[in-house]
């Protein structure tokens, strides 16, 4: 497992461009086994329109029909990665509540899948699909692969993070200080001014002098756009 892991984590970390990147992943999912792959991202910011960008190998044919069809909506696979991090198996049961999609994905090739999705500290969510045409996905298969596609699904979301985010805000140049932090935590939980003031036994002034800084370093508006864009940034944890 070492030194294959350091074989293709070589060419990701390598990788500057979101082509690149998955054409490594492709390649990886070949080596383990599998015909296909696809890859999903939603951004976390902006939260009013969130940009998700979405890569895969599937037949062309079949990649027209998902997006004819809005399967994106329908997918129990999505379903899944959007509130589960452990990896799933494409089945029957998986499927039973979208049979049509289960139906023309199997007639497009794609019969045998695995996923799991990621999610890191700036809250962008991903999932890694695998899949293929033949050969039934046992526990054996599973026992000696895993790890890997495990592996695979956490270094495929670091290289798309790192490609994709350049149009994303920086994080603040200037470090928040401990008692700014915790204002905007007192704040996330819907605690007033005068309310942070009584809690922390300092002035009303004093809270929003604090405010103030934060929202200079965070390059934001107001107090709300401020806890949001550092709750994201993984500053709040």
């Amino acid at each position: 497992m070492r030194d294959w892991a350091r074989e293709w984590l070589d060419g990701f970390e390598g990788a500057q461009h979101e082509q690149s990147v998955f054409d490594r992943l492709s390649a990886v999912s070949r080596d383990l086994g599998f015909d296909y792959c696809a890859y999903g991202m939603r951004m976390s910011l902006p939260l009013s329109r969130p940009k998700t960008v979405m890569r895969n190998d599937y037949p062309v044919a079949w990649q027209a029909r998902y997006a004819e069809a809005d399967y994106l909506r329908q997918d129990p696979t999505v379903a899944h990665g959007l509130h589960r991090l452990s990896p799933v198996v494409w089945s029957d049961v998986l499927f039973a509540g979208a049979p049509a999609l289960w139906d023309e994905a199997r007639s497009f090739g794609l019969r045998v899948g695995w996923a799991q999705s990621s999610l890191d500290s700036r809250a962008m969510r991903g999932m890694l699909t695998l899949a293929r045409s033949t050969g039934e996905l046992t526990a054996a298969e599973l026992d000696a692969n895993e790890i890997k596609m495990r592996w695979l699904a956490n270094i495929a979301h670091q290289a798309f993070s790192r490609v994709l985010t350049a149009d994303l805000p920086e994080p603040p140049s200037q470090t928040l200080t401990e008692r700014e932090i915790e204002i905007l935590k007192w704040s996330a939980d819907g605690k007033t001014s005068d309310e942070i003031s009584t809690i922390l036994i300092i002035s009303v002034n004093t809270v929003n002098f604090h405010v103030k800084n934060a929202l200079t370093k965070l390059s934001v508006p107001n107090k709300t756009a401020a806890v949001v864009r550092a709750a994201m940034l993984g500053l709040l944890s």
